[in-house]
């Protein structure tokens, strides 16, 4: 047989005959550069997919009936191939049953005396949503979208009143920054902040690991997505630094210093999370339920200033105490200042884009911090920054339009926002913090001791929540209701909630957006994660109601 018939026989085009010439790779000293390496030399000449060409040879035949056919007998005739069905690109049917299912149970269960039936059928329709956030059926603003549907088809909210969130500020703000985020990775900026820190700090092994911490909640307050300031910034250089430390996964080496480095990484990205209004994406719905709820407004300053005593704290305890329990076997990491120095050497100096990045950034951070005495708030500021972004090509409307999660965040943010509002104006949260109230409340503990155990059950009950948002918009308007009622000062309650609401996202592989990313990365097993997560967790707890206790004191938050 020829090679062309071999080759219509196989389903492929008949190509000429061309002899591959296979060169030597250049040596190079860097550990990266031989991981990454890819011949050109060896890669196939065929394409990945191929048409199904007419040909003489009869009815193509697919690679995989082709290879059972010389596996089995050589008499068996060929037969027609089989079309395979298209795979099922729906929703999640078991996390939808559960979700719809929740929403029908409660619909039909009949309301307490007290709650009116339309607060009451408008819980299950918010439960139904929060289910279906928390299993995922359909990705978070889809979920969130048919909720308002199924609200304002059973009658339960007006269609203004469903989608009346959207008109509100805090949802376009972490949108916008979103768009900030997508230019802030794109110029490079990023990476050229991290290196930096590695290059000056990174000499030991804790050494780098504080050098990515505080470089990571530098970058906090402009990047409100933990999962692409962790995931799409630190995550490369971590592993990056690991593999040329010879800490590699699979291979015994894990322990050298990459499960440290990992489990640091992540159980402080929670930390610089809770530290900034814009530092995770559900801090303003926070933000927002405080005002809904006590009519006291959070702004960024406010967030800041209380925040930035416990998490220093916390950032500087967190990664030495793991160094002790969790401890890296290699206790420098000599190379790591120079393969940071190495690429910043690569990346040269700062472009255009990076300069305008920069210099904008630096203006809607200024606006963010002072823009109460120029009477700009954060939205317009973060507009305006957007503006010039936009206007110098350094980053496009059509990016804007790509970026997903953008619109996904801006659509379940207002979904939740507007469920709990409209929950609240029916009563319903009030109903519960007087039921809570009259348990609590009997008990005869001081408000502190009340609040203590409301602080608890508010924290650990995160283990059945997959979103901060979701435990968010579930839980903290009742949780702070209660707490108010119970003579907790009602700023100072809703602060500490805003600050746990990060903090507990360190218990599980799957609690906030960082943890899949860096556990994804299987340098430390699941039961460690999780025994880790555990006790960083009580640590945490203890600086931000002792340390931060204090601090909130002095500044008079109660």
């Amino acid at each position: 047989m020829t090679s062309s018939a071999l080759a219509c026989n196989l389903g492929f085009p008949t190509l000429p005959h061309r002899r591959l010439r296979v060169s030597r790779p250049p040596q190079s000293h860097s550990l990266l550069s031989r991981q990454n390496l890819i011949l050109p030399s060896l890669r196939s000449p065929f394409p990945k997919s191929l048409p199904r060409l007419p040909s003489r040879c009869g009815a193509f035949r697919p690679i995989s009936s082709v290879r059972a056919s010389t596996s089995g007998s050589a008499s068996a005739a060929p037969g027609p191939a089989v079309p395979s069905s298209p795979p099922w690109q729906g929703a999640a049917l078991k996390p939808l049953v559960a979700s719809i299912a929740t929403g029908v149970l409660l619909w039909f269960v009949p309301a307490p005396a007290g709650v009116s039936r339309n607060a009451w059928q408008l819980l299950a329709v918010f439960l139904a949503t929060i289910v279906g956030i928390i299993t995922q059926p359909l990705p978070l603003g889809a979920v969130a979208l048919m909720g308002l549907g199924a609200s304002v088809l059973t009658k339960t909210l007006p269609f203004s009143a469903a989608f009346s969130a959207f008109g509100d500020p805090i949802p376009w703000l972490i949108a916008l920054a979103f768009f900030f985020a997508r230019g802030f990775i794109k110029t490079g900026l990023g990476n050229r902040v991290a290196y930096q820190f590695v290059s000056l700090f990174g000499s030991s092994s804790l050494g780098l690991g504080y050098s990515l911490v505080f470089s990571e909640a530098l970058l906090a307050p402009a990047i409100p997505s933990v999962s692409a300031r962790a995931g799409g910034i630190f995550l490369p250089i971590v592993k990056s630094l690991c593999v040329a430390c010879g800490s590699n996964v699979g291979d015994g080496t894990e322990n050298r210093l990459g499960s440290w480095l990992m489990l640091t990484c992540f159980q402080t990205s929670v930390i610089s999370s809770s530290m900034f209004l814009t530092a995770m994406a559900a801090n303003p719905l926070s933000a927002n339920l405080t005002f809904n709820t006590i009519k006291q407004t959070i702004g960024w300053t406010d967030w800041a200033v209380a925040a930035i005593v416990p998490g220093l704290v916390s950032l500087v305890v967190v990664p030495f105490l793991l160094y002790l329990i969790y401890p890296p076997t290699v206790k420098s990491s000599p190379d790591a200042p120079k393969l940071a120095r190495e690429k910043l050497e690569k990346m040269g100096p700062m472009t255009k884009n990076e300069i305008i990045m920069a210099a904008t950034l630096l203006l809607t951070v200024g606006l963010w911090i002072f823009g109460g005495r120029l009477n700009v708030d954060a939205v317009t500021a973060a507009i305006l920054g957007l503006s010039i972004l936009l206007i110098t090509g350094v980053v496009t409307w059509k990016e804007c339009l790509a970026e997903g999660v953008a619109w996904d965040t801006l659509t379940w943010f207002a979904a939740l926002i507007a469920m709990a509002s409209y929950l609240n104006k029916y009563g319903l949260i009030s109903w519960f913090s007087q039921t809570v109230v009259k348990f609590v409340g009997g008990l005869g503990l001081s408000w502190q001791l009340s609040f203590g155990i409301l602080v608890l059950l508010y924290f650990y009950s995160h283990y059945f929540f997959a979103s901060g948002a979701a435990h968010i918009g579930a839980m903290f308007t009742a949780f702070l209701s209660v707490a108010s009622a119970l003579g907790t000062p009602p700023l100072f309650g809703a602060m500490v909630l805003s600050f746990l609401s990060n903090l507990m996202g360190g218990l599980t592989h799957y609690g906030i957006g960082s943890a899949p990313v860096f556990y994804g990365a299987n340098y430390v097993p699941l039961a460690k994660w999780w025994g880790y997560g555990f006790l960083i967790s009580v640590v945490n707890i203890l600086i931000w109601l002792g340390v931060g206790g204090f601090w909130w004191k002095t500044i008079g938050l109660w």
